[in-house]
């Protein structure tokens, strides 16, 4: 039986105090074999994001079916105020996970990472950066890597194809770009002559690589107004592309800061991760707007057809690329290689 009026029935929900959300996704179900220091990893992981975020950013952790020590650390977390959000799941796969995190509020900003990630200083203002002097970014990481502007980039190569700010220019931070090839196994690759130079577009005065990761990146929260609520892989298959392709529906760009602003820490722990923590600095950290935040609407059909499917498909052949790597300035050595 029920009595009486509810008092929350048909109030408005405020306009929320954060402007910017961290989602973290985490899966540690022990710590054996490849688990080893995952949980080391991932306490360094969040100490970063806590020392590198402003205080309207709002911090989501998605446990994912994590042993209990795992469970036990993010609870304490949640109870000492340090982070906003623990969701505490059973395996249900790694985007999964993310789209709980996503729901339930209206930020407009969301940076989903991987929980060996380690945020560096100055992430958070750098990425606003990027979305306020591209009004068409989309998604913006903070690791740039080797030939991302490959990987669902059409739009943005058709739209620019023809304009002189896009271009290929000396990699910012090559020690960072190695030391992140170095993280996912590929050491052999470091010296490759080929890291040198990046696909970069200009505007404003303002430098971004064109392309972005997906272990870690910020998303305009209005892309998600039509989430869908399951997909049917714990890790891999098109779980992969969800986050990569669904910003090309609504016609905007990928892109990452000229800088490297995060390193990826894998799953051994290594001096270097203690010692990178504590050189942050202690000092309050400026909080960061969009101000340029364009109403998103749906890519035509045809538009995104021509864009992402027919170009892509040209692009794709060696011949062609190489034609646009000459013409946009890349290093004659290095064309047949790249």
């Amino acid at each position: 039986m029920r009595q009486g009026h509810n008092p929350h029935k048909d109030l408005i929900i405020e306009e929320s105090f954060y402007n910017h959300q961290v989602v973290l996704p985490v899966y540690i179900p022990n710590q054996e074999g490849y688990f080893k220091d995952s949980f080391k990893i991932l306490k360094l992981c969040i100490e970063s994001v806590f020392k590198t975020v402003h205080n309207k950013t709002f911090i989501t952790i998605v446990n994912n079916g994590s042993c209990t020590e795992v469970r036990d650390y993010l609870d304490e977390l949640f109870s000492c105020n340090k982070i906003h959000e623990v969701i505490h799941t059973d395996n249900i796969g790694k985007l999964n996970a993310i789209l709980k995190g996503l729901s339930g509020n209206n930020i407009e900003l969301v940076t989903i990472a991987d929980s060996d990630v380690m945020f560096l200083e100055n992430w958070q203002k750098e990425t606003v950066s990027v979305f306020n002097n591209f009004p068409k970014a989309g998604v913006v990481g903070i690791v740039p890597q080797y030939r991302n502007f490959g990987h669902f980039c059409g739009n943005l190569l058709v739209e620019n194809f023809f304009s002189k700010k896009l271009t290929f220019s000396p990699v910012k931070n090559l020690l960072a770009l190695k030391k992140f090839y170095i993280s996912i196994g590929w050491g052999e690759y470091v010296e490759n002559e080929c890291l040198d130079v990046t696909l970069t577009l200009e505007n404003n005065s303002h430098i971004a690589v064109v392309g972005s990761g997906h272990f870690v990146a910020t998303y305009k929260k209005e892309i998600f107004k039509e989430i869908v609520t399951y997909i049917g892989y714990k890790l891999g298959g098109d779980s992969e592309t969800y986050l990569d392709e669904i910003i090309l529906k609504f016609g905007l760009w990928r892109l990452t800061t000229y800088d490297n602003y995060a390193y990826h820490m894998g799953n051994i722990h290594e001096k270097w991760m203690d010692e990178t923590i504590h050189s942050f600095e202690k000092k309050d950290i400026s909080i960061t707007s969009l101000t340029n935040n364009r109403n998103i609407k749906r890519e035509s059909k045809i538009r995104f057809f021509i864009k992402n499917v027919l170009f892509i498909k040209f692009f794709n052949k060696r011949k062609y690329r190489r034609l646009f790597y000459k013409y946009k300035g890349m290093p004659k050595q290095m064309i047949k290689k790249y």
